[in-house]
């Protein structure tokens, strides 16, 4: 595959999956052994019905959910992802309950494609400061 092949692969994930809550798309765009780093690292599924579960949740928590991809990079078998997520909190999210409250959201991610999918993944994203806009959180004084 092409780079230019890569970041589509990505951009799909992003408009297709996350965007719309498509998890019947997953299986297509990441490797049967995919392992999701960033799930690893707060306890969760690493694997592809893991993925599923991230983005029913997501979708539940935020359903008018958008990621804008700001910055895609690409790189022998890596795409890097920066982008903004903003949507309106209608369900529970990291334990908080619906707020009401529209937030926005960013991150950093990189993927790994292996054979036309992706086989990796880690995420570093702003999970403190959605937590303050949520009121979960107070600023420190």
């Amino acid at each position: 595959m092409t780079l230019a092949d890569n970041k589509a692969l990505v951009r799909r994930l992003f408009d297709e999956v996350w965007n719309t809550g498509n998890v019947a798309l997953v299986d297509d765009l990441l490797a049967p052994d995919f392992v999701d780093h960033a799930a690893q690292m707060g306890g969760g599924d690493p694997t592809r019905d893991g993925f599923k579960t991230q983005v029913r949740l997501f979708r539940t928590a935020f359903p008018d959910g958008r990621s804008q991809i700001e910055d895609l990079i690409a790189e022998d078998d890596r795409v890097v992802a920066r982008w903004t997520d903003g949507g309106t909190q209608r369900g529970e999210w990291m334990g908080v309950p619906p707020t009401g409250k529209r937030v926005t959201m960013s991150g950093i991610d990189v993927y790994r494609i292996e054979q036309g999918r992706i086989a990796e993944f880690w995420c570093s994203e702003d999970e403190l400061g959605l937590l303050r806009q949520l009121g979960a959180l107070q600023p420190p004084e």
